[in-house]
């Protein structure tokens, strides 16, 4: 296994830490961050999420630098995406900083693309993230660390920019994965 690889189920394994530090206070108190008063095992589980977040980056450059681009890294590196950013939604929802309509519709549209990116590879197709796809995602990444570590910096402006953000995520989210089912649609033609 490649560099990129271990890069990209490292993030994997970053998920359970995640979820534990911010399911759970551990009695570390509070803190206050230009203005936005928020636990202090939230503003550490938004590290760990931030960290994890650009392993997304960091294995992706250092396969295309390196030319270590393999057909596992392109459909691991999505899943582990999918992966760390439905566990952080769900959390949102669960913490009360995000509304459920909002990520079942984000979740269901990552479920739906999951699927056909199966029924391409049943047919021999592997296909890596478009454009896109990663601006959906990195939309995604900042609308989840803007609420994870409570508005920081934004509240002091009354900006709600973590609610700015996930409306804008929404957006790509459903703009991204109408393309990918476009682009795809000969296969869902076929299988009728």
């Amino acid at each position: 296994m490649n560099i990129p690889n271990k890069i990209t189920i490292s993030r994997i394994l970053l998920i359970p830490f995640f979820v534990i530090v911010m399911m759970f206070d551990f009695g570390w108190g509070t803190m206050t961050l230009f203005s936005a008063e928020m636990p202090v095992h939230h503003f550490v589980g938004a590290l760990i999420f931030i960290i994890a977040s650009t392993t997304d980056w960091v294995d992706g450059y250092y396969a295309r630098k390196y030319n270590l681009v393999t057909t596992f890294g392109k459909f691991l590196d999505p899943l582990a995406d999918k992966l760390l950013v439905s566990a952080a939604f769900i959390l949102m929802v669960e913490l009360g900083m995000a509304p459920a309509w909002i990520i079942i519709v984000i979740i269901s549209r990552e479920f739906a693309v999951t699927g056909l990116r199966l029924i391409l590879a049943g047919g021999g197709e592997v296909v890596a993230a478009n454009q896109l796809g990663k601006i959906k995602t990195w939309a995604q990444i900042v609308a989840i660390a803007a609420a994870l570590l409570h508005n920081t910096i934004f509240v002091y402006f009354g900006i709600p920019f973590d609610k700015i953000m996930l409306y804008i995520a929404l957006f790509f989210t459903l703009w991204s994965g109408w393309d990918y089912f476009y682009l795809n649609r000969r296969v869902l033609l076929e299988s009728k």
